[in-house]
Formats: C-alpha cells, structure tokens, sequence
C-alpha cells in the first residue's frame, strides 16, 4: 500500500474537468504542486454523493486558500458516469475527476477492494491522501462505514495543522 513519502504511480486514466474528458496518467494528473486527491468507492453511490463528495465542492474555496492547487475524486468507473456525476453534483469547476475505469490505478497504490461479493467488483477503499509534486504525504484511510478521517473537514484540519 503506498505510504507518505511514495511517489504517485504512472497509470492510464481518464480525467473529467469543466473542459472536457482526456487520456491522462495517475502521475500527469495528481503530480503537479499540491493535490488533494480522494477516492470513493462509486459514483452516484448514497454515501459518495450524500456524505463525501460534497464536502470537498462545498469547500473548494477553503482548499484554493490553503494553498491546494487542484482536487480531484477517484472512483472506479468509466468517464462517462465520473461526467455525469460531476454534473449532477454541481462539482465540474470544482473538482477533477478521475476516472480508473479497469481499477488499474487502485490496485497499483495498493488502495483497491474487491466487491464482487455485493457484485461491484473492484473498486477503491475510501481515502484521501495529500500529494505535494507527486508524493504523497499525507494519507488517511476510512477504515469503518461513512466519512470522517477520508472528509473534507478532517483534510482541512489537516493542512491547517501544517502551516508554518
């Protein structure tokens, strides 16, 4: 499982922004300055949409002034579903998505579950992980049901927690 102090691996991906949908690489997307970067195990799934994704659009704002440079919400699905996701949630502006429609890029930082037994196949663990120039470092993993250390809050407090 990757761990503070890991670069982010280069796989394939889709990524969803106001601009449109592009092949991009996990690298190319989250490498770049500092990113907040969360998965989730579905789009349009209840806790994803009710609980998680919204606390990140409802506070991009205080992530710009933080000094975040970009958001972005994984999840397992095609790009098709990750754009009309992000429409439905108002998110598009917000939050990148990105889309890791084969669960190539769960499996490579070691973040991926298997669901087959409820019939969704692999998908991510919830998380959410701070990257500063690809590494990563900070990583909080969801480990009971709902959103707490994976939210938005719990990252907020965190990058306050590191200001000089």
């Amino acid at each position: 499982m990757i761990e503070p102090g890991d670069k982010i691996p280069s796989v394939p991906v889709k990524i969803v922004t106001a601009e449109g949908i592009a092949d991009a690489t996990s690298d190319a997307v989250l490498g770049k300055g500092k990113v907040v970067f969360f998965a989730v195990p579905g789009a349009f799934t209840p806790t994803c949409s009710a609980n998680h994704l919204p606390g990140f659009v409802d506070n991009a704002a205080k992530f710009v002034a933080a000094g975040v440079d970009r958001l972005v919400c994984g999840s397992v699905n095609d790009h098709h579903v990750m754009k009309a996701w992000a429409q439905s949630a108002g998110a598009l502006g917000k939050v990148d998505f990105l889309a890791d429609g084969n669960a190539a890029f769960a499996a490579a930082l070691g973040l991926g579950k298997d669901s087959s037994a409820t019939g969704l196949g692999q998908r991510f663990r919830r998380f959410s992980m701070l990257i500063e120039n690809g590494t990563v470092s900070k990583l909080f993993l969801q480990d009971e049901p709902g959103v707490t250390v994976s939210g938005a809050p719990h990252m907020l407090m965190a990058l306050e927690a590191t200001k000089v």
